[in-house]
């Protein structure tokens, strides 16, 4: 399983690839390989109690009752939240999109030259 600044390089590579980096993500960046160091923590714990999707638990009274395994809630919890930060990196279609369409408004309409003054402007 990967460590945290494994993760990080992993995540700064696959935004780089989508075009998306900026270097103001590092703090997203680095939140999001935690979350994902966690995850990998809870599935190498799950593997090694048997990968069991539930498990016996006796409450304070003593009854016995089947749950859910916590590391499945614990992998599913960190996989919800890294989804938020997958896509506010845009590294899923959607948030590709937003950031895309988010960059193209800030630059704004591109204005109209002749050929002449274009290539006035170019020849300086």
């Amino acid at each position: 399983m990967a460590n945290a600044k494994t993760w990080r390089m992993r995540i700064r590579a696959a935004t780089k690839e989508a075009g998306t980096y900026r270097p103001y993500f590092e703090q997203v960046i680095a939140i999001l390989a935690d979350i994902l160091e966690r995850k990998d923590d809870a599935v190498d714990q799950y593997e090694k109690t048997g990968r069991k999707p539930v498990v016996a638990h006796t409450n304070k009274a003593g009854a016995t009752n089947l749950e859910k395994n916590p590391c499945l809630r614990v992998i599913e919890e960190c996989e919800a939240q890294a989804l938020s930060y997958w896509r506010d990196l845009g590294l899923t279609p959607a948030g590709l999109k937003r950031i895309n369409e988010e960059a193209m408004k800030q630059s704004g309409p591109a204005k109209k030259m002749s050929f002449s003054s274009l290539l006035d402007e170019l020849t300086g």
